[in-house]
Parts: structure tokens; C-alpha cells; sequence
């Protein structure tokens, strides 16, 4: 079936099986690799990636469904060959060991951060908390997340009065 994906910006069209996941049409057919699969139910949070501005697991979505989506992908993050602002702040602080989460972290972490720039600690491992990560206990990329809101957050507004 001819699909059609605005995936980092960018309008792209492939022909996929009906039964193609989203995770593997990004790795397979478009060569997106950062989208990592784990376990295939959407239960380890690897393949994270953003549709629509909502967080995503995309193991759980067939290609198909996301005709006409907007979706952002763990290589989306960068400006160019600079790491973006929530990439900084997990190398800043330790946030990643062996990398296999990584991706589906920062992508879970991008859209609470966008939705909640000011997002608590309690907050940010409530919605981390279903996101495994076997290596790193979570303790730098919990700090990580606290360091980053600073670049997600939105100008005040004062009312006219």
C-alpha cells in the first residue's frame, strides 16, 4: 500500500506490506535506524518515537495507520551534525550506557518536555517509568531530563492590562 509520511520534516511516500510495522518501515524501508525494537509489544519503550506530537510506541502501530502523519524519529533531535539540547544534557550527564533505550528515551522525554517544560522530578519518572533501561538506574537520565527543561521551556507572557 502507497503510505505517505512527513517523517523529521520531510514528506516521503513508500509502498509498504498492510501487516509492516511503523518501527520497521522507519528502519527498514527508510533507514532509519535510531528507532530501536525490543520487544515487539510495546512493553520496553525502545521504539518510542513522536506522531502527531504524542509519544508513540511504533511496534504497536502498523505503517499503514500513520498515512498522512507527522512523525519525529530519535534522528530528528539534532540540528544537522549538532546534538540538540536534550542529547547534550544525556551526555552531560551519564544518561546512557550501552544505548539500546537511549533513543526511546529521549523520545519519551521530548514529548513530556514539549508538553511539560517545567515537568517535576516525580513527574519525569512517573512518565519514564515506562521506559525500560537495564544499565543506567535511571539516576543521569533522570538528571538529564531536569537539566533540559531550561531549553523546552516556553516565554512568559505578561497580560496586557
Amino acid at each position: 500500500m502507497r503510505t505517505t509520511l512527513h517523517v523529521n520534516g520531510k514528506l516521503v511516500e513508500v509502498d509498504v506490506e498492510p501487516r509492516l510495522t511503523l518501527a520497521d518501515c522507519l528502519r527498514h524501508e527508510l533507514r532509519l535506524t535510531g528507532t530501536h525494537v525490543g520487544c515487539e509489544h510495546g512493553v520496553c519503550g525502545a521504539c518510542t518515537i513522536i506522531v502527531d506530537g504524542q509519544a508513540v510506541r511504533s511496534c504497536l502501530v502498523l505503517a499503514v495507520q500513520a498515512d498522512g502523519a507527522s512523525i519525529q524519529t530519535v534522528e530528528g533531535l539534532a540540528g544537522g551534525d549538532a546534538l540538540g539540547p536534550l542529547q547534550t544534557a544525556f551526555r552531560r550527564h551519564h544518561g546512557l550506557q550501552c544505548g539500546f533505550c537511549t533513543p526511546g528515551m529521549l523520545m519519551t522525554a521530548h514529548a513530556l518536555l514539549q508538553a511539560e517544560p517545567e515537568a517535576s522530578e516525580a513527574r519525569i519518572r512517573e512518565v519514564l517509568s515506562g521506559n525500560l533501561c537495564r544499565c543506567t538506574g535511571y539516576v543521569g537520565i533522570v538528571k538529564a531530563l531536569l537539566d533540559a527543561r531550561s531549553a523546552y521551556a516556553r516565554p512568559h507572557t505578561r497580560e496586557a492590562r
